[in-house]
């Protein structure tokens, strides 16, 4: 099997080949000692397979081949792919399957206990999600962390950003605050080691970061273990705080740069980017496909597309020209509201950690985070919709579409008390469903839109009513979301990604890939609004 493809697109697969193959010589089976020193990924070490592989869907989850261990070098594997290739009866999965040792599921023999608590099953359900340090072998996409972490479960088998926070609440709420520490510890290895926190574990992920948690995961540490938190994080802090404002200093009005975006009045707000154009090397087939249609150029799509992957919320009509339509994906033209709200908490936590050895420091980043709140006033705050909604800078106008992410300027502290209670509002008029809260108000078969619900959004709407004191709305969302989860789980036995908010269909739909059971922040949240809501 050899299909064709774009002699164009194939370029794209050899940009790196070179710089791989020198970033192997130099041991990135390894942690690196800092993030000048490159990583290989899967398409630059084996550039044509790599390619023909992912069109050729050999496997129906295109991260299944991104995460195969090689059984020798890749170099060699190259070399054979290209000598047999040709041959009359060669087969490319034969091939694949002889040359790569493919990734397994670990949890697949755990089984419910007929009639077990639901909050029993989650604090059991920690250690099969948890996984220990060790040296991953040579070639693995893996990267190698120094304490140990809970995995979100079915193919996510490594560590992800912005999921750990949830999934940290509820090993906070179950009590594990060594996991807790374990992992506030892995990421700021990662930042020490590559700079910022990659989307995930994994090599092919370095070029992006997630949604940035870190801070309210120190803060989460920080109420159980004291004030000492504070100062053991304040550097990765820093570092996480400089990596999301690289590129500010010297940035024309109305220009942006990487993850910064300076608004016509001089402000500065923030957007999700990625550092590469290509295809995303978990999702390339998905990813050429939706370039073709777009009629875009393809780099501009692909940047787009690893943008969303960047905000998490891959794929949403948030991000979409038209409402609808995934080819018309335009994430890098809009300023996020949880994204600047999320960097608001963390420079009002910067502040915070350095008060005690820096005072001049720790008022920078008061002032810095009290200019980000006045121009998420400015540009965010939509007054006929009632809520923060996203900007787009480019264009100048404010987004007319109330999505789950409005609760963050709540969660996060961003809104006044008339904004909360206007947001509160708009939140039970336009998302509230029977089961919960709604994504967006827009089905369109993406799983990050309606009528899918999803735990992470789920808490930050509902903690940030709470913060603001709307707890009659709180607790009825709430309620809603803990009746959808137990439900699914005493047909299933399973706690799943995602769920159906609006119907009686129960688990949720969408998306590229099956949808997954396990599921860290489900666990998370479930566990900690149990904890909350005892009653239910």
């Amino acid at each position: 099997m050899n299909p064709t493809y774009p002699l164009a697109a194939r370029a794209i697969h050899f940009r790196w080949m070179m710089l791989a193959w020198l970033a192997l010589v130099a041991g990135c089976a390894t942690v690196p000692a800092s993030r000048t020193q490159p990583l290989a990924t899967p398409s630059q070490l084996y550039g044509q397979l790599f390619a023909d592989v992912q069109m050729a869907q050999v496997f129906p989850d295109g991260k299944t081949f991104v995460d195969a261990v090689p059984r020798r070098s890749p170099a060699r594997i190259s070399a054979a792919y290209e000598r047999e290739r040709t041959a009359p009866a060669f087969d490319l999965r034969q091939f694949v399957l002889r040359e790569f040792e493919l990734p397994k599921t670990q949890e697949s023999g755990y089984h419910t206990q007929p009639g077990e608590d639901i909050r029993t099953h989650i604090d059991r359900l920690w250690d099969v999600l948890t996984r220990q340090p060790h040296s991953e072998p040579a070639y693995s996409t893996r990267l190698s962390l120094p304490k140990a972490y809970v995995v979100p479960g079915g193919r996510f088998n490594e560590m992800y950003y912005w999921d750990s926070y949830f999934t940290m609440v509820g090993l906070a709420a179950s009590g594990r605050h060594d996991l807790v520490r374990a992992m506030c510890d892995d990421f700021a290895f990662l930042i020490e080691h590559y700079g910022h926190i990659p989307n995930g574990t994994r090599t092919y992920y370095l070029s992006r970061s997630q949604p940035p948690f870190f801070a309210a995961m120190v803060e989460l540490l920080a109420a159980h273990d004291g004030e000492q938190t504070y100062a053991r994080y304040r550097d990765a802090l820093q570092k996480e705080h400089d990596f999301w404002m690289e590129g500010s200093g010297n940035l024309g009005q109305g220009a942006a740069h990487r993850r910064v975006v300076r608004l016509p009045d001089g402000s500065i707000l923030n957007r999700y980017w990625d550092d590469r154009d290509t295809p995303r090397e978990e999702s390339w087939r998905e990813d050429v496909l939706t370039a073709q249609r777009s009629q875009r150029p393809a780099a501009e799509v692909y940047r787009n597309l690893r943008a969303a992957a960047e905000s998490g919320w891959d794929f949403s009509s948030r991000w979409f020209a038209d409402d609808r339509t995934l080819a018309t994906i335009r994430t890098v033209d809009f300023v996020p509201v949880d994204l600047n709200s999320l960097l608001y908490r963390l420079e009002g936590t910067l502040a915070h950690a350095w008060q005690s050895v820096d005072a001049m420091r720790a008022a920078q980043m008061r002032q810095a985070a009290e200019r980000r709140r006045m121009a998420m006033h400015k540009y965010l705050w939509n007054e006929s919709a009632g809520a923060f909604t996203d900007y787009d800078w480019r264009n100048k106008v404010i987004s007319k579409n109330v999505t789950a992410a409005a609760g963050s300027a709540l969660f996060f502290g961003v809104a006044n008390d008339e904004q909360a209670a206007a947001t509160a509002q708009a939140i039970e008029r336009t998302l509230l469903a029977e089961y919960g809260i709604a994504t967006t108000a827009h089905n369109t078969g993406e799983q990050w839109d309606a009528p899918n619900g999803w735990a992470p959004l789920q808490w930050v709407v509902i903690d940030g009513l709470h913060q603001y004191h709307h707890d009659e709305l709180a607790r009825k969302i709430a309620t809603r979301w803990i009746q959808r989860n137990l439900e699914v789980f005493r047909t299933t036995g399973k706690l799943v990604e995602k769920y159906d908010v609006m119907s009686g269909g129960g688990a949720g739909g969408g998306g590229e890939y099956p949808l997954q059971d396990g599921f860290g922040w489900t666990n998370g949240v479930l566990r900690a609004l149990l904890e909350r809501y005892p009653q239910q």
